[in-house]
């Protein structure tokens, strides 16, 4: 069974729903910002504690990425999906976008990546924990999972290594839900972050703006659903290539899983 975690959402006005929100949607949704950086690094720990002591997490979330055309147009590019995380090294994401139907699963010992559309596969051979699969598919494979940050088993570590300015924005709203709004820069991106106020802080909206590509593309992913899978079976992050999928290359897997259409041409993008 997966159940819902009770992120804090505004009464609907003529049902009780049985949560008690810690302040009112009124008093929430003003919060002021804060000029003290601690106020921000304590919200994002916060987030970075809770994430990290849950043994399985779920949620499904909205992104877009932007490209920069060579004649200097920034088109935006979204796609839709879920993540299932079950510590220490327990994995599966799914994207769906208008020219790519992906899917990677990883077991603690493979990683499989599969293309829902062609019926093929790739799979690696890469034992270990989720923290090295995120750096292993990021890096030597050129595949970054969704809101890869916010996976690992410190996201505070990763989220806050070379940042220089941090500003606490307030108060916002994410899909319904109050949210502390945190921005960052490092020397490259400019980063934003909106968490979920009361006992539940979960990452609502994930926004990176790179400054050293031309035009400024940003990557923005919405997450929703929060979730806690603890009963999700092993064999749910394990691929069974019952039906006979083709076996591809990585480089393949690559092209196949591209979010942009054929015609595209990017000069540069996040």
């Amino acid at each position: 069974m997966i159940r819902s975690l009770q992120v804090a959402r505004p009464a609907k006005p003529t049902v009780i729903v049985g949560l008690v929100l810690a302040t009112s949607f009124a008093a929430a949704a003003t919060r002021p910002a804060s000029a003290d950086e601690a106020v921000a690094k304590s919200i994002l720990k916060s987030m970075s504690d809770y994430l990290a002591s849950q043994p399985s997490i779920a949620f499904t979330y909205d992104s877009t990425f932007d490209v920069v055309t060579d004649d200097g147009q920034t088109l935006g590019i979204a796609s839709s999906g879920t993540v299932v995380l079950k510590r220490p090294d327990h994995v599966m994401a799914t994207r769906v976008g208008g020219f790519a139907n992906v899917e990677m699963l990883f077991d603690g010992k493979d990683v499989a990546l599969v293309d829902k559309t062609a019926d093929a596969y790739v799979e690696i051979a890469l034992p270990g924990s989720v923290d090295h699969l995120l750096q292993e598919l990021y890096d030597k494979y050129g595949f970054p999972l969704p809101a890869t940050d916010l996976l690992a088993s410190d996201p505070y570590e990763l989220l806050m290594d070379g940042v220089t300015d941090i500003k606490d924005l307030g108060a916002g709203v994410i899909g319904g839900v109050e949210c502390d709004h945190l921005a960052f820069r490092t020397e490259a991106v400019d980063w934003q972050i909106f968490v979920a106020q009361g006992d539940e802080p979960v990452p609502c909206r994930y926004v990176i703006t790179s400054k050293d590509i031309p035009g400024s593309p940003k990557y923005e992913i919405t997450l929703a659903d929060w979730q806690v899978a603890d009963d999700v079976p092993e064999t749910s992050f394990t691929y069974d290539d019952a039906g006979g999928a083709k076996k591809i290359t990585i480089e393949e897997m690559r092209a196949a899983a591209s979010e942009l259409p054929p015609f595209l041409k990017p000069g540069a993008q996040q």
